[in-house]
């Protein structure tokens, strides 16, 4: 079933109204290099496409190079999909972008991917939430950390990534939520921890909930905060650059403060069609904490390769 999957194509190209995209982020071991990479499809009435965007983390700079809808293959059992001459799956990227303002080419292999914990009633990040039809947009994490090995000569520029960190994720569905934060980091000293954060305005019923989906995960263990398992949002605030965001559940509490840098432009699906522009930063700088009931430190970290977006009027909402 692909709801046990989420990972894979979950659409088909019969589809209107609908996107999905995959999130695969790359930080050099020494953080000098920090790219992420966005396959996915568009899927309309005047404009279905396949796209490929991609961010320089640390600069900023962003580009989204669109290919016709034929150009898009998928296997339909594991993550595998082909988006012109460039290959994505769970194992590696083969990429060969050649558009008028950037081109990537080279391979990059991942190892010891960190695979998010799926369970009958879990079958990924959005827990029950995964089995609810018709939600605008659905969620899921591929793996929360691995190791990179493997270059890419970017406008003919060489980018070493070996014992570098990889990350990816993906949606899909129909638009992005109307509001949203999304914080995401594995480049930590302790190298088995990654974080991810994200707190949006759902539709539901003609109405709406402030949903939120979290995890610390460490040393092959998942903590996880989020609407579905009864977590609960202590507090988030925007003060100038800083952000920060406490969740608890009934044994740990989340503690995550981020100083916020270089953003770029994104293209975000609305209905579909790719029209929304959003910022997203992937160097900014991240505090983590988790403690137990009793008030004892558990993790305590800081990266400053971390990804961020925030997104309209969500403190509205909050």
């Amino acid at each position: 079933m692909k709801i046990f999957k989420p990972e894979i194509f979950q659409g088909s190209l019969n589809k209107n109204s609908y996107f999905e995209g995959w999130y695969f982020k790359h930080v050099s071991t020494d953080q000098k290099q920090v790219y992420a990479f966005i396959p996915g499809i568009s899927l309309t009435k005047d404009d279905s496409h396949a796209f490929i965007q991609i961010i320089n983390g640390l600069t900023g700079e962003t580009h989204y190079i669109d290919y016709s809808i034929d150009q898009f293959r998928w296997s339909k059992n594991e993550l595998n999909i082909q988006i012109g001459d460039s290959i994505f799956n769970e194992s590696s990227i083969d990429l060969n972008i050649n558009s008028k303002n950037i081109t990537v080419n080279g391979r990059l292999e991942y190892s010891e991917l960190s695979k998010y914990s799926k369970t009958l009633l879990s079958p990924g990040i959005m827990g029950w939430y995964s089995y609810v039809p018709f939600m605008e947009c659905y969620h899921g994490v591929v793996s929360a950390n691995h190791i990179i090995s493997g270059s890419l000569n970017i406008n003919s520029v060489a980018s070493d990534f070996t014992n570098g960190k990889g990350y990816i994720e993906k949606d899909w569905g129909t638009s992005f939520p109307e509001c949203w934060i999304w914080v995401q980091s594995n480049s930590f000293s302790t190298k088995t921890a990654s974080v991810f954060v994200s707190i949006a305005k759902i539709p539901w019923r003609g109405k709406f909930f402030m949903g939120f989906i979290a995890f610390l995960y460490l040393n092959g263990k998942y903590y996880k905060f989020a609407t579905y398992n009864n977590s609960k949002i202590v507090d988030v605030n925007l003060k100038g650059n800083k952000l920060k965001i406490d969740l608890k559940n009934h044994k740990y509490q989340l503690s995550v403060l981020i100083k916020t840098n270089n953003a770029g432009d994104l293209i975000a699906p609305v209905r579909g069609n790719m029209t929304r522009r959003i910022k997203e930063s992937i160097d900014s700088e991240v505090n983590v904490i988790l403690t137990n009931k009793k008030g004892e430190v558990i993790f305590k970290d800081y990266s400053k390769t971390s990804g961020l977006e925030i997104v309209d009027k969500i403190f509205d909402y909050l």
